[in-house]
Order: structure tokens, then sequence, then C-alpha cells
């Protein structure tokens, strides 16, 4: 029987049908890597979602930053509705590791601010690959970073059924074994509390509330209910509770790993001793204690991962326990899954490079006695033993890097689009004036005026934001409607920007290296690469291609590369457009396809908040007020369960807008002097 049904109102066009035979003829012959070469706007995601549903194997999606990564697990979710798509990133908002200069001697204390939300995600993503098979996991390169050893997590577990003989004491020991908090006010993730005869829990990967009803020494009844309302959700006759923190370890295990702890802590301080370092003595001394006193009385402590080695019992140098781990293997240890990497030739070279910035960090903090060399262990996985932990891998990129092009054993182009759309044409013209030409920036504004009047918008790439920002005031005094993103920006704020320019209040848009990987602007008609000659990271064939795939999802995209020279990176990205041109034309004229503009609609998070403001802002903003003035508890109660329901559907951006009005109301409740309830922001309320 089918593990995973994928859902759509379309089936595959163009290119997809073949590249989807292609790589699954790929896996079940057991090709180790394969990649799929796919033109921008061709359909990537949908040609992996198939292959997922045809392979049947619970499936990692490795991005290379959190909101692509977000985009990702959106679409999937969309394509596999009744199966568990869950989203895997760092759950930091903030975070600065520890680390020790020694020039200056400046110790800089980890300072972290962990995301509640992204944690209770992480958890979800765990448990469901202990428990089911149909699981889809839409990662960031945080599935390399150690996490805990799953057979611990899974071992100690609370196992609850109706009828099984329990003291309420020993309930609530049972929960503090696995790191719940208890509380007497409204229940978090991870927390319990204790009324009467009846205990409640909120599981850490959840946002409801188990009530435990105990009598006469059993467990009687087990019911699921919202925190909100107190409306009864569910009864069960069993559940399972896992540890809200994945460092875990069990009493024996752990006696033995605090007694390792001590004995490196020993020899450590006897070979700084001998080599005369009397204050890293001191120092290690006085950390390590404190940590081990901590682990002792709490069975936790800061910076607990430190310890990995130790608490998982493994060896010196042995990889640590990730993510990877968690998904299933086969009875003789092979990786049981399949991973795709997204827009791998940004994606690979981040894995590559996170082991050996992570150990040049924790080695300074070893030689001066700030942590155990066993920290050295608490370390991202190096590439081959990634390689070796993720089975079949499928490569997607419409621009793979050298590793792809040499390691795979089998490159599927998906180079049709199913609209019928080509490349845009490419030219080069001269960046300096001369008697015939204006220059680079002139022959922009003549281009520009010339699509604004056609009805079309613009864009053009700089080298620098500075550039950006005076080129856009520029274009302004020209007359031209212009607006400049860069990563400065806020990513709220860009995305008015964006949606903004494909609606035609600004003409031309203007940016650094973001209108690459994943920016989907079928408006767009023209793109001016400044500068191209320049070769670097933003000039480099992969960033020449990224930049010209921005003009194809519109019939009349045209690039200019604006250069004196045609570099080694230009010839390739102009040979591979025509190549790609070529073939694209042939089947259109085969096939009697007449290419036309994507017509998509313009809708994201701001455009909702937009039109849903205009319809219901006034009602919602007397119903915050009233409710406010009752009870403002009850506002922020509902507050946040709108913040989990837009989590709950990936809707990352509405959450984090609920989550400041939240900020904003309590801090309006505890009597802030510079806040005042906050009832501009341009959001609907789904209540």
């Amino acid at each position: 029987m089918s593990v995973f049904k994928l859902r759509s109102d379309y089936q595959p066009a163009g290119d997809q049908p073949q590249a989807i035979a292609s790589l699954v003829r790929g896996l079940e012959e057991r090709k180790r890597l394969q990649t799929l070469l796919g033109v921008t706007g061709s359909g990537k995601t949908f040609t992996m979602a198939n292959v997922i549903a045809e392979m049947d194997q619970p499936t990692l999606v490795i991005a290379h930053n959190k909101t692509l990564a977000a985009q990702l697990a959106q679409e999937y979710q969309e394509f596999f509705p009744d199966h568990a798509v869950h989203y895997f990133v760092s759950y930091y908002d903030y975070y600065q590791p520890e680390a020790y200069m020694p020039v200056t001697d400046t110790y800089i204390e980890k300072d972290a601010q962990i995301n509640a939300e992204i944690d209770r995600l992480r958890h979800a993503s765990t448990q469901s690959l202990l428990t089911r098979r149909d699981v889809i996991i839409v990662a960031s390169v945080s599935c390399i970073y150690g996490l805990g050893s799953p057979a611990e997590y899974a071992k100690e577990n609370l196992r609850l059924e109706v009828g099984m003989p329990y003291l309420q004491k020993e309930l609530l020991r049972g929960l503090v074994a696995i790191h719940f908090e208890r509380t007497s006010a409204d229940l978090s993730p991870g927390q319990f509390r204790s009324l009467g005869n009846r205990v409640e829990v909120m599981p850490i990967s959840e946002k409801y509330i188990y009530v435990l009803e105990l009598s006469g020494g059993q467990l009687i009844s087990i019911t699921k209910v919202d925190p909100v309302s107190q409306k009864i959700l569910e009864t069960f006759q069993d559940i399972f509770l896992f540890p809200t923190k994945h460092f875990v370890t069990n009493k024996d295990d752990k006696e033995q790993a605090l007694a390792g702890i001590r004995l490196e802590l020993e020899e450590r301080l006897k070979a700084l001793e001998a080599d005369g370092k009397l204050l890293e003595v001191e120092r290690l001394r006085r950390r390590t204690n404190y940590d081990l006193a901590m682990m002792e009385e709490i069975g936790y402590c800061s910076g607990i991962e430190n310890y990995s080695r130790h608490l998982s019992g493994k060896e010196p140098g042995e990889p640590p326990e990730t993510l990877l781990s968690y998904f299933p293997h086969t009875a003789d240890g092979k990786p049981d899954f399949l991973t795709i990497i997204d827009e791998s030739h940004v994606t690979l070279p981040q894995l590559r490079g996170m082991y050996a910035g992570d150990q040049a960090r924790k080695k300074t903090l070893v030689e001066y006695g700030f942590r155990l060399p066993s920290a050295l262990d608490n370390r991202p996985l190096r590439f081959e033993e990634f390689m070796e932990r993720v089975g079949q891998v499928v490569c997607t990129s419409a621009t793979p890097a050298d590793y792809e092009r040499e390691a795979s054993e089998q490159i599927v182009e998906q180079v049709i689009r199913p609209t019928g759309l080509i490349d845009p044409e490419v030219v080069v013209l001269p960046i300096y004036q001369t008697d015939d030409y204006p220059g680079q920036i002139a022959d922009f504004i003549v281009q520009t005026e010339m699509e604004i009047k056609k009805g079309g918008r613009t864009i053009a790439t700089t080298l620098t934001k500075k550039m950006a920002e005076d080129l856009s005031t520029y274009l302004k005094e020209k007359q031209i409607k212009a607006e400049y993103v860069h990563s400065d920006i806020k990513t709220i704020e860009r995305i008015k920007i964006l949606t903004a320019f494909r609606k035609g209040e600004f003409d031309c848009l203007v940016g650094v290296n973001l209108l690459r990987e994943g920016l989907d602007l079928p408006e767009v008609t023209f793109i001016g690469i400044l500068d191209a000659d320049k070769e670097g990271f933003l000039r480099s064939e992969t960033s020449l291609i990224q930049i010209i795939g921005r003009a194809a999802r519109n019939v009349s995209g045209r690039v200019v590369l604006y250069a004196e020279r045609v570099t080694s990176s230009m010839q390739y990205a102009l040979d591979e457009t025509n190549r790609r041109r070529k073939l694209q034309m042939a089947h259109n004229k085969k096939h009697g396809i007449t290419p036309k503009t994507i017509k998509k609609t313009i809708h994201d998070i701001t455009e909702h908040l937009e039109s849903e403001h205009e319809k219901a802002v006034r009602a919602n903003v007397l119903l915050d007020q009233e409710i406010f003035a009752k009870d403002p508890k009850k506002l922020i109660a509902l507050k946040q369960k709108e913040m989990r329901t837009a989590v709950k559907t990936l809707d990352f951006e509405t959450a984090a807008i609920l989550r400041d009005e939240i900020q904003a109301l309590e801090l309006a409740l505890d009597g802030h002097p510079n806040k005042k309830l906050p009832l501009k922001q341009k959001r609907t309320s789904k209540r």
C-alpha cells in the first residue's frame, strides 16, 4: 500500500514526466547521488514531490536558509496534506556562540534567544520520525548538528494508560524525570500543573493539553483539551509523552557520564598544570565543577551539549547523533530514507564548511581552559560523515556546481517548462560612455523607460548596497519610480517592497544578491546586470545564470550584461542560456506551443494583510479594544492561539507579526509607559 498520496490540480508537463521517470529509475537502481538540473520556473519542487510519492520513503529536504526551508515546507504540505510535513531549523532567534579571543583576552559568553515555537516544531519532527513513516522533514543545515541520542529520546518517554496504577506524586515525579516543568500559571509546551485529582500536561511538540484524571490510585481518564476554549477535542486510552529536551540520559548512564567527565577533568587539569597554565586550571575546574553539580541536582545544565560525548557514551572523535539519526534505517544499519538537497550549489558548500569553522572556535576554548577537550566532539558532521548517513541523494539546482557534476551518477535535465516559456534573450553592452553610446546607467534608463511604456517592470543588479541605494535615488531624480532591497532591509519590509513592485506601485527594483534564488516576479520584462565583468561571487557563472533566470517567467523577458570584456563566467552563462533557448524553441515548434507569460496571483503575507485590513480592521480593532478592556489576558490568549495556527500552517510571517503584537500587549498589560495597545497591525484575526 502506498505511504504517500500526492494531491495536485495539475499533472506533470514539459520535461517533468521524463525527469520524474529518470530519477525514480536511478533510485531503484540504487544510484548514490543524482542531480536534477532544472531551469528556473520548470517546477523542480513538483517534480521531487512526484518522486517522493513514487518512492514511498521518509524524506529529508535540506535548504540553505530558514526562509527557503519555510517556503518549501509550505509547498510540500500542500502536495501532501494527509501526511506529516515538518519544519526543522535552528531554534535560535539570536545566537552568539561561546568564544575566546586570546589577542585581546576577551571571553564571549554564549548568548542565545530560543524561539519556543521552532523548538516545538523540532520536537514534532523527531517524534514523527520515531512513530510513523509518511514523514517529510524540510530542514536547514542545522540538521547536521548534535541533537542527542534518538534511542535515549525514544526510551525515556512516559507511557500513560487508563487503568494503570498511579499515585499523583508518582505521576508528577515521572513528568519531572523527562524534564517537564511544573507551573501554577497558564501552560506552555513542556509544562504541567496539578489541580486536585487532575494533572494537566502540555506536550513539548503540541499546543493542546492532556487532562489526566486520577482516582483511587489509578489513572481513570485521558482527555485532550483546547487550552483556550477548554473544549474537549478527543479522549484516549493511552498516550506517550516524550522528553522536553533532546539531550536526555537515564540515571545509570548519567552516573557513568558524570564519572567520565570527572576523570577527564582530572587528566586535563594535570596536563595544564604541567604546562604551567595555572589560570586555565582554576578556570576549567570552577566551570566544570559547577556544571557537574547542576547535572547531578537537576539532570541538566547550560551548555550540556558540550558534554554530549560522555552523555551518549561515544568514543573520542566519534560523530555525534543528529537529526539524521532519527530517520529510519534498515536491519543492517543502512539509511532507509531519501535526501533532497535544494539549491545544491549553495547548500552543499554550507554543509562542507560547517565543521572547520566550529572546530577553530572550540579549539581555542579548550586551549585556554574554558572547556574540556571532549567539547570538540559536540560538533557538526564532517561532509564525508554526512554523506555516509543520508543514503540516496538527489540534488536540485539550475546551476549545479563542480561537486554535483563530478559526483553524480546521473544528471537529469529539466529544461522544458510546462508553460512553454523560453529563457530570455541575453546581450552584452559596454559599461562606459562613447561617442555613440551613453554608458550603462543611461542605457539602463532608456531600456527601463521603454519597458514601462509597454507595462513591464525592470530590475537592476549592483555590486554593493551603497550603489543600490544611490542608483535608486538617481532613478527617482530621472522620474522613474524605483526602490532598492538588500540584506539590511528587514524581512517584512522586504516582502512589502516586492509586493508593491509586482502590483506596479513602482517600476524598477534595484538590488544586490537578494535577486537570485527563489525570487518569483513574472512581471519583470528586463534585467540589467551592471558591471557584469567584475569577476567574483556576485558575477560568477552560477550567479549570472541565476540572475538571468529571474527574467524567464515573462514571454518578453530580456537581459543585458553591461561589460567591457566577456569574462569566462559571462561566456559560460551566454552559452548555457543559448543552449537552453534552442532546446526550448525546438520543443515549442515541434508541439505547436505558444509561450505565455505566467499569470500568478500576487499573494504573499503583506498582500493578504492589506486586503483583509480593508475588509475587517475596524471590526477587529473594536473587538480587541473591548476584550482588552474586559480581560487583557483573554486577548493575549486568543492572539497566542492565532499565532499557533499560523505556525501550524507554516505561515511564519503572520506568526512573527502576532508574536510582536503579543509582546506589545504584555507590555501594555504591565503598564509599560512607552507601550499602547497595538491596533494598527495590518493583520486580520480569523476569530
